[in-house]
């Protein structure tokens, strides 16, 4: 009896326990799905209602600016101040003249932020901008 026991000590397991790697898996699935809503969340605007269907543009063109309400600017979802996106808007407008910028501002902000981004945008030669507004409902 004590030869047998002593025999199944020594046996090597020749299968791999994957069960603490589908844990991991499904914890990093987990926090995918949690954080990738967040990622892709913008400022919390109340666009304009009206506009029209605009021209199918490539992706790698557009850069999106926001406006929000109390005259914060983002650039592509990042706050900065107006001469950073003016000056990241036209060193990106030098490698890339198809840039089109996408302006989201909120229909209850001031006049006076969306004026200043259109001039500074045009001072630098950027004259292909699209003002984004939410579709009516028909």
């Amino acid at each position: 009896m004590r030869r047998f026991s002593q025999r199944s000590s020594l046996v090597t397991l020749s299968e791999i326990n994957i069960t603490p790697l589908l844990d991991l898996a499904f914890v990093l699935l987990i926090i995918f799905i949690i954080t990738t809503p967040l990622l892709e969340k913008g400022l919390d605007l109340q666009l304009p209602k009206g506009g029209q269907e605009t021209a199918k543009v490539d992706p790698s063109d557009i850069r999106t600016v926001e406006i929000s309400p109390q005259g914060v600017y983002t650039l592509n979802r990042r706050p900065m101040p107006l001469n950073q996106i003016l000056a990241q808007l036209a060193q990106d407008f030098r490698y890339n003249p198809n840039l089109v910028v996408y302006i989201r501002g909120d229909e209850n902000g001031r006049i006076r932020e969306l004026a200043a981004l259109i001039d500074g945008c045009q001072r630098y030669g950027i004259t292909r901008y699209s003002l984004r507004t939410q579709p009516e409902r028909r």
